[in-house]
């Protein structure tokens, strides 16, 4: 063997490559057989090769303010096209489930009445936005996008770790890491089939297309984005351009008499569908933070009368509410009447005072996680911690159980990742991205794998200085790449064709407001911790404040 597998071991986790130490699982075979003749140096200049080319093509991540290329290793994750099928059909299921109850209790509440879900789980969510009751999509998606993140447990079979449906980010490094792999590893693609993902835009596009309000025949698509300074903007930029529709800021829109309007050089056109990528609460100053200058004042009246679809949805943090996940398996039965597809991590409700005890005596076993934090932030590895920081955890829980869940900390599969100039075993998630279209839930074959770069490290987040790794999903044969009716069996239509790119808007001679506020506005969105609602505009009272953001359509 090449010095590249030289001393690897196999880890704590279900090794993916390995069944045995030099024993390549036979859905590696073809990539190990590839990297088995290189020296670490022809790997070491394809790794280089690839980094020069993410950085060219200003491929970067924001990591604590500093714009760095994001770092994509060369080694793929490979998944065997039985194992995408459970997978697949798993997003799906759950997406479908928790776009039911999104509709419930923004509606008839009906999963509270029969108690399957404490109504107190709901209304203490941070994300549940009471302003988004009566909002009913044209076609019933609220749940346009899903980012489901999974990981592999110690016997390689696949659980969710969290749902995201709120504003899930990453697709594009789905992308761009597949044209990039693509040049560094050109034998291997051709020994392989691979299902291809680049159909992800026309695919999105359709589903924002098919949620414009009734009665629109050509609707007109934008993506609202809060600026340069966050750390997605790439990917907004990138997903504007492959759908050919305007990428726009806050400022560039308008709201008058409940419609929404573009500013361009030829006058103001409507907008039917805005893919937003802004948080809730800086998306409309009339409702939420009335110091958001990013988002756009009256969009959420605009959207109560049915003149405009905000995708996804205003209101769906609380499905990612983490607490809320520990109902999820109970939510697919109540509303498919079907068995989860894939289970959950084992998780403790801390609400129930004798199971707080017995975490309370655990808590260097266990992982403990805010519910409502984002981005790896606050989560807590007991076996990592120190003294103090435990003493702390344990204050915090005290103080607010509702605050909390924790998870048995389990050993997240692993892959060899280039470290250095040795293969070197290495934890990974996986986030498949499902979009829904309104009469089906499609799951991008792939998504994006993370990698923990660190020795022994468990969390992966961009955001906590993980990588990536390109996702290769095989093929049973070449028909398999074409995306199916996950109920029915049945082929999708041909695609659309894009729209047109429009022209592009013009600046307002009005200078807007202060530079270094939208740069701070575009940062502190991101912030896990959601901050207190701002007083109502001087004059007003509150009940007279809430007259106005219901207004009449």
């Amino acid at each position: 063997m090449a010095d590249l597998f030289e001393d690897y071991r196999l880890g704590p986790g279900w090794d993916e490559m390995f069944g045995e130490p030099g024993m390549p699982r036979q859905t590696y075979e073809a990539l190990h057989a590839t990297l088995q003749p290189l020296s670490s140096g022809e790997l070491g200049i394809r790794a280089e090769v690839l980094a020069a080319a993410f950085l060219d093509q200003g491929i970067t991540f924001a990591l604590k303010g500093v714009e760095r290329p994001f770092p994509l290793d060369i080694v793929p994750r490979i998944i065997a096209a039985h194992e995408w099928r459970a997978v697949e059909a798993g997003v799906a299921q759950r997406v479908r489930t928790l776009e039911a109850f999104l509709a419930d209790i923004y509606g008839a509440g009906q999963v509270l009445a029969d108690g399957v879900v404490p109504r107190r789980v709901v209304v203490t969510s941070a994300h549940f936005h009471r302003e988004a009751a009566g909002i009913n999509p044209h076609n019933g998606v609220r749940i346009h996008v899903a980012g489901v993140d999974l990981i592999r447990d110690e016997q390689g079979r696949f659980r969710v770790l969290e749902d995201n449906v709120r504003v899930p980010s990453g697709v594009s490094y789905v992308m761009e890491n597949r044209r990039a792999m693509a040049h560094v590893l050109p034998e291997v693609f051709a020994a392989t089939r691979i299902q291809p993902v680049e159909s992800y835009p026309g695919q999105l596009l359709r589903a924002l297309r098919a949620a414009a309000p009734a009665g629109t025949a050509d609707p007109t698509v934008v993506v609202l984005t809060p600026g340069v300074h966050n750390s997605a903007y790439f990917e907004h930029a990138l997903l504007a351009r492959e759908m050919g529709v305007e990428l726009v800021e806050g400022r560039d829109l308008v709201c008058v008499g409940n419609d929404v309007a573009m500013r361009t050089t030829a006058g103001e056109q409507r907008v039917d569908v805005i893919y937003r990528r802004i948080d809730d609460d800086f998306l409309d100053p009339v409702h939420f933070r009335a110091d958001s200058v990013i988002g756009v004042a009256g969009l959420l009246n605009a959207a109560r009368c049915g003149r405009v679809t905000i995708a996804n949805a205003v209101g769906n943090g609380v499905a990612d509410d983490k607490l809320l996940y520990t109902y999820v398996p109970e939510l697919v039965r109540y509303y498919l009447d079907e068995e989860p597809i894939l289970p959950n991590v084992e998780t403790y409700r801390l609400e129930d005072p004798d199971v707080l005890d017995h975490v309370l005596d655990r808590l260097d076993q266990l992982v403990l996680k805010p519910v409502d934090g984002s981005g790896g932030a606050g989560i807590v590895i007991g076996s990592k911690a120190g003294d103090e920081e435990l003493a702390e955890l344990r204050r915090q829980i005290t103080a607010d159980p509702r605050g909390w869940i924790a998870q048995r900390e389990v050993a997240l599969s692993m892959v060899p990742t280039l470290v250095g100039n040795r293969l070197r075993a290495r934890h990974v998630d996986l986030r498949p991205f499902a979009v829904n279209d309104g009469q089906r839930v499609s799951v991008l074959p792939g998504g994006l794998t993370r990698v923990a770069l660190p020795e022994g490290a468990l969390v992966v987040n961009s955001s906590q200085g993980g990588g990536s790794k390109d996702t290769w999903v095989l093929a049973e044969a070449p028909s398999a790449a074409v995306p199916v009716d996950l109920t029915t069996g049945a082929e999708p239509d041909a695609p659309e064709a894009a729209a047109p790119p429009l022209v592009p808007a013009p600046r307002s001679p009005d200078p807007g407001p202060d530079s270094a506020l939208v740069a701070m506005q575009q940062r502190q969105q991101q912030q896990a911790a959601r901050p207190g609602r701002p007083p109502v505009t001087p004059g007003g009272g509150e009940d007279e404040g809430r007259d106005h953001r219901r207004r009449a359509c």
